[in-house]
């Protein structure tokens, strides 16, 4: 699986781009916006596709998931103390670790994790740098949640990340700061192999 994370800021033409990666095969997308309020995400919402609504992992304004009818919403390793279960009962939920024992402690109800970073970020420069995470993968003892590698990855590296011992990528700085994000996407997953 390879997961697409949006941009924190906007980019010129994203929900165009957005609605051509999922032509394309994008399986989730994750809304990150941590600046956009309530109104401004609707209508970013809107701008893309219905049809892709489900395909919607939303990282905040977690309302907006009923009105669009997308049943997967994503919380910070920070939030997890304080989510109250009936999210649990009602939508798919997400997470992020910085770490596998963060990731080896999650129960079942966690549908994956994203763990960062995995190589030096692209859209953070400098964050990242001297990780180990990639070689701390096989450390992995949680088979009931997915494990999705973030940071860094791009067209010439996924390779690597999926030789580990991970159920996906996601990308992000790859696919925002390309002049090509669409090429750019469908390298990625020719180089992953999941064509």
């Amino acid at each position: 699986m390879i997961i697409v994370i949006t941009s924190e800021q906007s980019v010129r033409n994203e929900t165009e781009i957005i609605n051509e990666l999922f032509q394309e095969g994008l399986e989730l997308l994750h809304v990150r916006k941590p600046v956009m309020d309530a109104a401004a995400m609707r209508n970013y919402i809107k701008s893309i596709h219905s049809g892709y609504h489900e395909q919607l992992v939303l990282h905040s304004h977690y309302i907006l998931a009923e009105e669009f009818e997308t049943s997967r919403i994503h919380f910070k390793e920070s939030e997890r103390p304080d989510i109250p279960d009936h999210f649990f009962d009602e939508y798919i939920v997400s997470t992020s670790v910085h770490g596998i024992s963060s990731f080896n402690t999650l129960d079942a109800r966690w549908e994956y994790a994203l763990i960062s970073p995995v190589f030096p970020s692209i859209s953070k420069k400098g964050y990242g740098d001297g990780t180990k995470i990639l070689e701390s993968i096989r450390q992995r003892d949680n088979d009931h949640s997915g494990l999705i590698a973030l940071g860094g990855i791009h067209q010439h590296n996924i390779d690597t990340v999926f030789s580990e011992d991970v159920d996906g990528a996601a990308l992000l700085g790859a696919i925002w700061e390309s002049k090509e994000p669409l090429k750019t996407y469908i390298e990625c997953r020719k180089n992953a192999l999941l064509l």
